[in-house]
């Protein structure tokens, strides 16, 4: 295994060598090369055997990813620099590749080049006898060893640049990407989830009621039809046919707009959080006991929705499954931060990462910058805490 890396360190850097021209040039436009000449580093890093995390994401083309470094500061912390040592150690691993390797082959096949007559030189080595064509052979080969060796330390020295430029990057990156991905992975989930659920709202609810509307729409029709000799059963019949569709459509509306608010509640775009939450309270099945304190004009749609739905997602917990009548929320609202928290006295036991629907919340107050804890002792009832900062961090 270590022949096999020490092999594609020597490759590496012969291709470095071979592409020197290249990255000349690419000095011209800087700005531009240096996160792709970075990059493409961490890439041969990897291949050599060092763990690092390559920046650009799969779903970005390198065209997008690179627009996206030029306007990131961390272009002149780290690319730049990685990208300065690469055009040097390049130029190193040129000079080392080309006298190296050629001097190398030229000793080794000197006897070769001495049938046709060529005293092939090295340096200040000319040979002038067979013998001495056939001591150069050896003296060829560890010279391609010391060349190896050479290239093999310009890599590992590459090494050391980008752990040097990356060193205080790494961890948090490599942490903050792993939790991006956690992430992504769960609010995927927790979309489809919701998705779900509202095609199925629509469907068992608004929808229902909709075609019985239609179908008594078309009762109706067929009654009036006949009103010319309609008899006063068949006048009542359509009065009651009317006030059924009626009925009906006024369900259809009101399922409809319990679907829209469950999407985003006017009242959180109109009248702010408290507000909101206070609306909530209030259509809940639940006796809820709501404390506020502050102001919520500072805070952003995005972090006021993710804790609009945190509360409305708790409550609803709590009316399904804490076996209670009641509930409690408690919210603190500042210039800088919200926090509120929501306890119920019943039967306890939740866990964030049972379901959907408390992992997409905790998933969704990270997007803003925040967080969600949940304790629920079995038997000790439940407390779930939002926080988050009045603007998201992005």
């Amino acid at each position: 295994m270590a022949q096999i890396r020490v092999v594609r360190r020597v490759l590496t850097e012969s291709l470095a060598a071979m592409t020197f021209p290249i990255l000349l040039l690419s000095i011209l436009i800087a700005p531009v090369s240096a996160p792709v000449v970075a990059e493409i580093d961490r890439s041969r890093a990897r291949w050599c055997g060092v763990k690092t995390m390559p920046l650009r994401p799969s779903t970005h083309s390198w065209a997008q990813w690179v627009v996206l470094q030029m306007r990131s500061r961390s272009i002149w912390r780290t690319d730049f620099p990685i990208f300065v040592a690469a055009v040097l150690l390049s130029v190193l691993s040129l000079v080392v590749t080309f006298f190296g390797f050629i001097g190398a082959v030229v000793l080794v096949f000197s006897p070769v080049f001495w049938l046709f007559g060529i005293a092939a030189q090295v340096g200040p080595f000319t040979p002038k006898s067979v013998q001495e064509t056939l001591l150069a052979m050896p003296a060829g080969v560890t010279l391609g060893a010391v060349t190896a060796s050479v290239l093999t330390g310009v890599s590992l020295l590459r090494d050391l640049v980008l752990r040097t430029f990356s060193r205080s990057r790494d961890p948090d990156l490599l942490a903050k990407l792993e939790e991006l991905r956690t992430s992504r992975a769960s609010l995927t989930a927790a979309f489809e989830f919701e998705r779900q659920r509202i095609e199925r709202d629509l469907h068992d609810g608004a929808q229902q009621e909709l075609v019985a509307v239609v179908m008594r729409l078309g009762m109706l029709e067929a009654t009036a039809t006949a009103a010319a000799t309609a008899t006063a059963t068949d006048q009542e019949r359509i009065v009651q046919l009317a006030r059924q569709a009626q009925a009906h459509a006024e369900r259809a509306l009101e399922r409809l707009r319990d679907t829209v608010r469950d999407i985003h509640p006017r009242e959180l775009s109109d009248l702010g959080l408290i507000a909101a939450v206070r609306e909530l309270a209030v259509r809940s099945p639940l006796r809820v006991e709501l404390t506020s304190t502050g102001d919520d004009t500072q805070l952003s749609s995005p972090t006021a929705t993710a804790v609009y739905f945190t509360v409305s997602e708790a409550l609803t917990n709590i009316a399904k499954h804490a076996g209670v009548g009641s509930a409690r929320i408690d919210m603190q609202c500042a210039a800088t931060d919200v926090r509120v928290r929501v306890n119920d006295d019943g039967l306890g036991g939740a866990r964030i990462d049972a379901g959907s629907g408390l992992a997409g919340l905790r998933e969704r107050m990270r997007s803003v910058g925040g967080n969600l804890e949940i304790l629920s002792p079995a038997g000790g009832g439940t407390e779930v805490v939002a926080s988050a900062p009045s603007q998201p961090t992005w």
